[in-house]
């Protein structure tokens, strides 16, 4: 019985392990992975910061690069000097070069050959103190009169023992500093907050309307749920690129309607202009997930008893009366659990504006969405890119407490205020 008993406690934990595993796996992972980044100046065009290093390191992969190119670059100035002095100088700093790789090679023992090893800064001074001594003889080389070919190439690929030397790129708060002076993060920031708070609210107005006749006995009742639903099921980068052709300046129908009417001086004012593209852009969103809020409040108004409705009209009530007092204080979880998908949603907004203008014009419609990704895959620095993103899920956070406590929604127990 026990054991029947112990089974049958755990079977509810054996069925959800699958799902924990794969939510560890495929989110909760690459979050911490990616709030790590966040405090690191992490950049793949920069090989002394392409990866996170806490310690002083050594790239000898990049070493040995240098050292292969040397070699090449002497062995070619040997033939082209015309000095026998030349020639010795040339052999002797070869012989060099080949003592400090050498060197090299036993201050910084990588037994597992990795790439990059981590060093103490005893180690790094002497490996300077060798690349000193050797660029000394370099310079040197040079000094001597002789007809020289590679001076400026080998100089440059001497350069690369400073890059082979790694400094730690841990920097706990150098990225929230540099993003808290950078006008751009100010400026996408308030344009994704004007964005969300315009289109969040007029989509639930309409939700909610929509929501009500969707859940009114009438004709036709499934058809004009199936309908409405349309423009949701339509995957947003087609939507942005249908309302694109609506709204282009040469040939597009809303544009030209606009103009006609007299909001548009002229159609490609449409796209061109950013109070007119703002709202361009807010008019699509609205189209494409009304119906989306709509399904979600059309759940809470089903579950509203039709008795309470009856009862009131016994007692004289309207129907502003009913929905003021029965239908909004009984749909607040519903409505709660709306505004916050459709909030974190929106506030994330990427492909709708990235497709319809890219960011433009002047980057005036940019989102925050879209500065992070140019941030972390036009200019690679992830570090910075990720700094940015934790940013924005501390303000949905900000944004999502707000929501608790301005509809008093009860959570996880509490009583919500």
């Amino acid at each position: 019985m026990n054991f029947r008993k112990r089974l049958d406690d755990s079977t509810p934990y054996l069925l959800i392990l699958p799902v924990v595993i794969f939510l560890f796996v495929f989110a909760i992972l690459p979050i911490a992975q990616s709030l790590r980044f966040a405090f690191y100046d992490y950049q793949l065009n920069d090989q002394r910061k392409n990866d996170l290093y806490s310690n002083p390191s050594y790239n000898l992969r990049l070493h040995d690069e240098t050292i292969k190119y040397l070699h090449f670059y002497l062995d070619s100035e040997a033939v082209s000097v015309e000095k026998e002095e030349t020639t010795q100088a040339i052999a002797a700093l070869k012989e060099k070069l080949t003592s400090y790789d050498e060197e090299v090679k036993q201050l910084v023992p990588s037994p597992q050959m990795q790439p990059v090893v981590e060093v103490s800064e005893e180690v790094l001074e002497k490996i300077e103190a060798g690349k000193q001594e050797l660029v000394k003889e370099l310079n040197q080389l040079y000094a001597l009169e002789d007809a020289f070919t590679l001076e400026e190439d080998i100089h440059a690929v001497a350069g690369g023992f400073d890059e082979s030397v790694v400094q730690p790129n841990f920097t706990p708060t150098e990225n929230f500093e540099e993003m808290l002076q950078d006008r751009r993060v100010r400026s996408t920031m308030r344009f994704t907050l004007i964005f969300t708070f315009i289109s969040v609210f007029l989509e639930l107005i309409l939700g909610i309307a929509l929501a009500m006749i969707m859940n009114q006995a009438i004709k036709g009742r499934g058809l004009i749920r199936t309908t409405s639903l349309i423009p949701w099921a339509i995957p947003t980068s087609v939507a942005a690129m249908m309302w694109g052709y609506l709204y282009d300046g040469s040939a597009g129908i809303v544009a030209h309607l606009f103009s006609s009417i007299g909001l548009l001086s002229k159609p490609t004012d449409l796209l061109l202009k950013s109070g007119s593209t703002l709202w361009a852009i807010v008019a699509a969103d609205v189209w494409k997930t009304t119906p989306y809020m709509a399904l979600l409040l059309l759940a809470g108004l089903q579950t509203i008893p039709d008795t309470l409705y009856e009862s009131s009209s016994l007692d004289g009530a309207n129907k502003w009366e009913q929905f003021r007092h029965i239908t909004l204080p009984l749909l607040k979880p519903s409505i709660f659990v709306a505004l916050l998908f459709r909030t974190l949603d929106a506030f994330r907004v990427f492909d709708l504006i990235y497709v319809l203008t890219g960011g433009g014009p002047g980057g005036s419609t940019e989102s925050i969405s879209i500065y992070a990704y140019k941030i972390m895959f036009g200019q690679t620095r992830f570090g910075y890119g990720s700094a940015i993103v934790l940013t924005m899920a501390i303000v949905v956070g900000i944004i999502t407490f707000v929501y608790i406590k301005s509809l008093n929604v009860k959570l996880m127990g509490g009583d919500g205020s």
